[in-house]
């Protein structure tokens, strides 16, 4: 998910993405603390795609107040 893609979400869809990600990211780690990963860079870009959506719902609130 881009830049471009995260500006379009509304704020309740960001809110739901940033937990949906969130659960992602603890099933990836579960599965590789398990067995490795296939690819942990899955790891890394869901970590990231994180940081973009809370950092996109950090400047819609400051928009806000």
């Amino acid at each position: 998910m881009n830049n471009a893609q995260i500006k379009e979400l509304s704020t309740d869809e960001l809110n739901d993405r940033i937990s949906e990600e969130r659960a992602q990211l603890n099933r990836l780690k579960l599965s590789h603390a398990v067995s490795p990963v296939e690819s942990p860079a899955k790891i890394t870009h869901s970590r990231k795609t994180i940081a973009r959506l809370l950092t996109e719902a950090a400047k819609r609130a400051a928009a806000n107040n």
